[in-house]
């Protein structure tokens, strides 16, 4: 049975390590890239005990834009080729902060959108190049209609799923089927990238069922997967709503 190849961008978030646990029991040989090598290290040593064929780590901040590319070859040389690169990484931010200073925002644009679009694009120029392999990339449904609570995030979000839309269809003109591109749009996640928030209810997900609806989604679904799928019928919803109605709420 072929060994999988991950590169996990983004991997000390709770939906990236759950995902990469699944590749794990699968014997997958995986990169996990991120800022923390300390944290970094500790989830590489679990996921080898629970089955990885081999880890290895890209200690960077990934917002970091300059030699994006190199950074990305050098991890498809570690590991002899690559399967599947998932992107998790991003920032929520702060709404009021980015409204009243344009450096948060742009801090958010930055890390949500313009360096998660140069790991995708790179990363699209690889998989094409070799004819197979999967982009998964983590947005939000916060990118399904701008809502004043966080539309900074949101828009960048929305712009990245336009991007990762372009990339499937230009995968999809190759006409092979062992290519794609995906974008998954998880909703409320328990995490600590939402402690902020008030949580519980049924909306709310676990990072282990956003991770297995991600692996299913590397495998071959796309290229929008909502997660859980339910909120794909919320967010149709919330985009049908006329703005004279929607501008009432406090969404």
């Amino acid at each position: 049975m072929k060994t999988l190849r991950i590169l996990i961008l983004g991997a000390t978030s709770a939906m990236a390590e759950a995902t990469a646990r699944l590749y794990a029991v699968e014997g997958a040989a995986i990169a996990l890239a991120g800022r923390d090598p300390t944290r970094l290290a500790t989830i590489a040593a679990d996921l080898s005990a629970r089955g990885a064929r081999a880890t290895s780590i890209l200690a960077r901040d990934l917002a970091e834009m300059e030699g994006i590319e190199a950074a990305f070859d050098g991890v498809v040389a570690d590991l002899g080729g690559i399967d599947h690169v998932l992107l998790f990484y991003g920032v929520l931010g702060d709404q009021a902060e980015a409204e009243r200073d344009l450096s948060e925002a742009r801090k958010i644009l930055d890390i949500d959108f313009t360096s998660a679009a140069l790991w995708s694009l790179a990363a699209a120029k690889h998989l094409e190049a070799q004819g197979s392999g999967a982009l998964v990339v983590v947005g939000s449904v916060a990118g399904d209609r701008g809502r004043q609570s966080n539309y900074v995030y949101g828009a960048a979000k929305a712009g990245l799923g336009v991007l990762v839309q372009g990339i499937a269809h230009r995968f999809a003109l190759k006409r092979r089927k062992s290519l794609h591109a995906v974008l998954v749009k998880p909703g409320f996640v328990d995490t600590p990238m939402t402690d902020g928030l008030k949580k519980g209810g049924a909306l709310w997900a676990t990072p282990e069922q956003v991770a297995a609806i991600i692996r299913k989604a590397a495998a071959g679904s796309g290229p929008i997967v909502y997660a859980p799928w339910f909120w794909r019928f919320i967010l149709l919803i919330i985009r049908l709503v006329p703005a004279p109605i929607f501008h009432k709420t406090r969404l």
